[in-house]
């Protein structure tokens, strides 16, 4: 107990007593008045001081009501600017969360702070129940500050124990983050050179589960870290509106043990595992928090200060934590055992206790005891109770133990056997335990509420199943952009295959799963060919399985022949109208196509039916952009985010109707957006293209690269080494870079050429790029059959102009660029175009009539 006089004060400290029960009942009032005295102890308050509780009967007034200069002023605990009354402004003892009563006399106040410990008999006997978080911290803390350094701070995310979380704006990198500034008490404990450890303890996790750390920031004393932000919501606030289904928890808790697997394999321990730390985004991917700093703390304090919140840190700890050891993987592995009993039974074990009573509970009980939902599979409870059995030793051996556990359940295959060790008396062990649960039961009085019957053993686990294999595998290719979607979903359809060569459906899954690696950062041309074979194979096993016809008709549309891949999406939805896939191909056929008002309502079709999916958003953006509508292209590729916020084409889409309508700061922003889900041909492409117009072009040039290289991007995109080039024409001394990109792209382009060349679009790149390289015959060939082609298409007299400026034929170059203003191509670009410097000094061009362009 610690007590102390307010300065001036004559009144003396109250004596020392050591802590107990027994010491806690001196210091303990009545609350009814009366001036009775508790067990003939008496109050050590004097009675005539216009604060003393027995002169009140409704002592615990709130601050600022009743009698100003008397009542209890506030019952809180540690703020980020150390212990403070909220009323009166006397300061308490820091590091620790003490309990602190301020009695404001009409003299000399006087201050009594309370171990933790000792806190909860004192407010029970008040008849009033301890907090069970942290209040408010004072009205200066909690203002966020405008900026932090070069982050705008746009909102405040939430609040813990070491600090305050705010949304923020980057505007060096233009991106959105997340800094967790932290308090004052917290950095006091964890020094800097703690933190910075910590902290790169957190950036040293590669695994795409574990949120990442941008930068450690000092400000007026003030320590934060800058972090990715994370869209969606933690597993706590999902808990509070909805259960998951068995499936879902257990692919979460998947998710969440391949992350911790690799952790432990680098020797990290996270300590601090529970539905507040993990994040779960709207595409349904896992994401870990505060990996490392949860084990920063005061040397000083006691496991007492996560006893006070009942929803925190306690609830997760294995029972050897809570007897003092150090976090290690067993205990790890018993908070995901504990995470996903409350997932699947929508509360956490003992949700009636909190605090001292709970601590107590799961020191002496067994997961064992703990009650299942009726339905509940044998094989999943099983599960839980060996990662949160009692004794490190009973439990799962790692992390990789829990993932082969849940492929296990999924595959519908029984639990390995494990071995049992022969478990001896611990003498020590268990008079420890019996002395810790003795405190506690002095401490706090509880009761356990019966526990319900536990699930007999259930029938043996089904079989293998091709349906459910198919199913999972096709949810899979739903989102076929995802990092190991693809991977899933063909190692599934190949075990399907592998039972039954002749399953129809499986083949044609494989064909789509390859098509769309195909059309992906990785593209290949070996993928195209693998999926026309099984496409092919699925029809000549079944032609009357709609998905064999959707699988051709995307081979199709991947070959260019928009034509044929309709009518094979077209035989699919005759089969069955509502078949995804072909939904999808015959929207993009109807676009590829110029068929605009059919291609809107076919996408329109595919939203009633699949009102989450974000490929139909795509496709009626991509409609709009086709008709230089870019409001409207704008509005379905903010829909489509919305909708699925962790899909990164949309970004990249998004940003180039954003650049079009000159608006260059939007665009970079949502581009960083996209690359903090995970780097993309599509992303590094796109932000190229924006540096590149606002004349940035050393880091134009540096994201081409990172969009045809192998690992952030896609080396077989012919227009990814066109923009290279164009942008190293324009860095001092890489010319000869420059030509070899331009080069590249010829060689790309021309199979493309070769298999469709009524292609407009091809036939004039094609003419640019061979006068980049300085084929001024082929660049005029090029061209003159491109504007014959389509003489209406802006893009194509705009490729057209700037082919004949380079080719140095000024007067063709004018008229071909005054033509595409005229058609629509947006004014800004041809000012940004730094090959047409030249040509806009010309007094022809401006002079020339551009009234019908477009700003």
């Amino acid at each position: 107990m610690l007590t102390r006089a307010a300065p001036g004060s004559a009144r003396p400290a109250l004596r020392s007593m050591r802590m107990g029960l027994s010491s806690v009942d001196d210091i303990i009032f009545s609350s009814t008045g009366g001036g009775r005295r508790r067990k003939g102890r008496r109050c050590p308050l004097p009675s005539q001081a216009p604060c003393h509780p027995h002169r009140r009967r409704r002592w615990r007034a709130r601050p600022g009501r009743g009698r100003a200069a008397s009542g209890l002023c506030r019952v809180f605990t540690c703020q980020p600017q150390g212990l403070t009354c909220q009323r009166c402004g006397v300061a308490g003892p820091s590091r620790m969360y003490w309990t602190i009563f301020h009695l404001s006399a009409a003299g000399p106040g006087l201050t009594i702070a309370l171990h933790p410990l000792a806190a909860r008999p004192l407010l029970a006997s008040a008849g009033t129940e301890p907090m069970d978080h942290p209040p408010p911290a004072p009205a200066a803390m909690t203002l966020a500050p405008a900026t932090i350094k070069h982050y705008e701070i746009r909102g405040k995310l939430g609040e813990g124990g070491f600090g305050e979380v705010f949304e923020a704006w980057d505007s060096k990198l233009c991106r959105t983050v997340a800094i967790k500034r932290l308090r004052p008490a917290a950095t006091g404990v964890a020094d800097g050179a703690s933190l910075v450890r910590e902290a790169r303890l957190a950036a040293s996790l590669q695994h795409a589960a574990f949120v990442k750390i941008h930068a450690i920031e000092d400000e007026q004393d003030v320590q934060s870290i800058v972090m990715e932000f994370v869209p969606g919501q933690t597993l706590r606030a999902m808990l509070r509106e909805r259960r998951p289904a068995p499936d879902e928890a257990l692919r979460i808790v998947h998710q969440l043990a391949l992350a911790m697997r690799e952790a432990h394999a680098s020797t990290l321990v996270h300590g601090d595992l529970k539905p507040s730390n993990v994040i779960l985004e709207p595409s349904g991917a896992a994401r870990i928090l505060d990996f490392g700093l949860a084990s920063t703390g005061d040397p000083q304090a006691t496991a007492s200060l996560s006893l006070l919140d009942p929803q925190g840190t306690i609830a997760y700890m294995a029972p050897e934590r809570l007897l003092g050891g150090a976090p290690a993987v067993p205990g790890d592995i018993y908070a995901l055992g504990v995470l996903l009993y409350e997932l699947l039974c929508g509360e956490r074990p003992f949700a009636q206790l909190s605090g001292l009573a709970l601590a107590a509970a799961q020191m002496q009980s067994s997961s064992a005891q703990w009650p299942f939902p009726p339905a509940a599979d044998a094989a999943v409870v099983q599960l839980v109770r060996d990662m949160t059995a009692r004794r490190p030793e009973q439990r799962l051996a790692g992390m990789a133990a829990v993932c082969e556990r849940i492929d296990a359940i999924g595959a519908g295959l029984p639990a390995p056997a494990r071995r049992r060790r022969r478990r001896w008396p611990r003498p020590a062990a268990r008079a420890m335990a019996a002395g810790a649960a003795a405190v506690l039961l002095g401490l706090a009085a509880w009761q356990l509420a019966p526990h319900g019957s536990t699930l007999p053993p259930g029938p043996a686990a089904a079989g293998y199943s091709a349906a459910q294999e198919l199913q999972r595998s096709l949810a899979a290719l739903h989102t076929f952009d995802r990092p190991g979607s693809l991977d899933l979903a063909s190692r599934g359809f190949l075990s399907v295959l592998e039972h039954d060569a002749g399953n129809a459906a499986a083949a044609a899954g494989l064909s789509l799963a390859y098509s769309f690696r195909y059309a992906g950062d990785g593209q290949d041309s070996v993928w195209l060919r693998r999926a026309d074979a099984g496409a092919q194979q699925a029809l000549a096993l079944n032609d009357e399985v709609a998905l064999g016809h959707a699988a051709a008709a995307l081979v199709l549309l991947n070959q260019d022949r928009a034509e044929p891949a309709l009518a094979a999406a077209t035989r699919a939805l005759a089969l069955d109208p509502g078949d995804f896939f072909a939904l999808y191909t015959r929207a993009m056929s109807l676009n590829r196509l110029a068929r605009y008002p059919q291609a809107l309502a076919a996408a329109a079709a595919g939203l009633r039916l699949y009102p989450q999916e974000r490929v139909f958003y795509d496709e009626i953006a991509h409609t709009h952009e086709l008709q230089n509508d870019g409001a409207a292209a704008e509005r379905a590729y903010r829909q489509s985010i919305a909708v699925q916020p962790d899909a990164v084409l949309a970004y990249a889409n998004l940003s180039g109707t954003l650049l079009r309508q000159n608006r260059t700061a939007e665009a970079l922003q949502i581009l960083q957006q996209g690359l903090q889900i995970r780097p993309s041909g599509f992303l590094y492409d796109s932000l190229g293209n924006a540096l590149f117009r606002a004349g940035d072009y050393v880091g134009a040039a540096k994201a081409f690269t990172h969009a045809v290289a192998p690992a952030t991007g896609n080396p077989a995109n012919y227009i990814y080494w066109a923009n290279l080039g164009d942008t190293l024409l324009w860095v001092p001394g890489r010319g000869a870079e420059a030509r070899r990109a331009h080069q590249r792209a010829r060689e790309l382009l021309a199979p493309r050429l070769s298999s469709d060349p009524g292609e407009v679009t091809w036939v004039s790149q094609m003419g640019l790029y061979a006068a980049r390289v300085g084929d001024g015959d082929d660049a005029r060939r090029q061209m003159a059959r491109a504007l014959a082609m389509a003489p209406a298409d802006a893009r194509t007299r705009f490729r057209a102009g700037l082919a004949y400026e380079l080719l140095e034929d000024r007067s063709a170059a004018l008229a071909e660029i005054a033509k595409a203003i005229q058609l629509g191509y947006p004014r800004h670009f041809v000012e940004s175009e730094p090959d047409l410097t030249a040509l806009r000094r010309d007094p022809r061009y401006a002079g020339a009539d551009h009234a019908n362009a477009p700003p």
